[in-house]
């Protein structure tokens, strides 16, 4: 990128969704404020009400530097805080960054450059998950191997290109706008949401493997379970708002645990369907092999805890899509009924009313 190119690039909104963020928030956004951006820049903190020191570790990266803005989310919801955001957001290019990530160098730069080059909408890059603890270094491994997360470029890498979704992203305003912004319906899936509806409208959803994020995993395994049990349970209401959205990645989850499940009782019940165990214990046995693959070079105790972690990835997911509350798909079903005939608004209006869930742990 050339100095006269650099200096062309527009002013950028980043705007962070910020919800019991205490230990990572500071670290998020003095990463982003270090961007070499040439060009302005504003951070915009959606706050929500947290249990944790929150509210004042924003109030004080504010008072440190102008360009950090703080608006509030009074109910705390991911979609709530982004439309919030984009809504107090002063320029025209609008970057989502979570409270819990940090970009890397020229993340900025080199995705606003993308951005205008190919003519996208939205321009996203990896998911870096990296852990600290032993615990979070076998979910970090796993959520970057394809046996846990399947082949979702932005989790496991790949070229630059044309992709169904990216992480967090970078989106042209008018592009949002033309969306209607973030599902506020949608407590958890709403970014593959939205970079469907852009894409539905003709947008462009561009990859860029240079553009990584560093993520930090959830540190206990039953924040783990909570985490991937609402995945599944929100795919199956995307699946329901947007039909033929669906494939065999999404369904192998609820799969697996149904012929799992199935086999093991079968196996149970009397000698002669003895060998239906071997459904189970292969795929005990797959996710012990694949877990200490995946995890080569790590600790022994990251190594021996991975295969849980796909385990409970890969469970939690599957009954989440299986146990997804009829209320949430039948309102979402509601709303796509409302897009076809009265338009996005209206649709809009259906989605503010619905009971969405109480559980933060995005």
């Amino acid at each position: 990128m050339s100095g006269q190119q650099s200096a062309r690039l527009p002013a950028v909104s980043v705007v962070m969704p910020v919800l019991q963020e205490e230990r990572h928030l500071g670290a998020a956004v003095r990463q982003v404020l270090a961007q070499e951006y040439p060009g302005e820049l504003e951070v915009v903190l959606a706050v929500g009400p947290s249990k944790d020191r929150t509210q004042e570790v924003a109030d004080a990266l504010a008072a440190e530097d102008p360009r950090v803005r703080i608006v509030a989310n009074p109910s705390g919801r991911t979609p709530d805080a982004l439309n919030a955001g984009i809504g107090a957001a002063r320029h025209q290019i609008i970057a989502r960054v979570d409270g819990h990530a940090e970009l890397c160098d020229g993340y900025l730069a080199t995705a606003v450059t993308e951005l205008l080059r190919v003519g996208a909408a939205n321009v996203g890059g990896i998911m870096d998950a990296q852990g600290r603890t032993p615990l979070e270094r076998a979910v970090a491994a796993a959520m970057k191997s394809r046996i846990g997360v399947g082949n979702a470029r932005f989790h496991v890498g790949g070229e630059a290109g044309e992709a169904e979704t990216v992480y967090l992203g970078v989106f042209r305003r008018e592009a949002l706008e033309a969306a209607g912004g973030y599902d506020s319906h949608f407590a958890r899936a709403q970014d593959w949401e939205l970079n469907h509806r852009i894409r539905s409208a003709g947008g462009l959803v561009w990859f860029v493997p240079d553009l990584t994020v560093t993520y930090r995993p959830r540190g206990t395994f039953m924040a783990l379970a909570r985490q991937y049990f609402n995945y599944g349970r929100w795919r199956r209401v995307v699946a329901t708002r947007h039909e033929g959205t669906i494939n065999l990645r999404y369904l192998a989850p609820p799969a697996m645990v149904v012929g799992t499940s199935a086999a093991t009782l079968l196996g149970l019940a009397s000698r002669r369907t003895r060998a239906a165990l071997l459904v189970p214990l292969a795929y005990g046995a797959a996710v012990t092999v694949g877990g200490v693959a995946i995890s080569a070079g790590e600790s022994l105790t990251t190594r021996l805890q991975t295969p849980a972690v796909l385990a409970t990835m890969h469970w939690c997911w599957g009954l989440g899509f299986i146990t997804s509350p009829k209320r949430l798909r039948t309102v979402a079903r509601t709303v796509a009924e409302h897009d076809e005939h009265a338009g996005h608004d209206a649709a809009r209006d259906v989605a503010d009313g619905a009971e969405g869930t109480t559980d933060r742990d995005a």
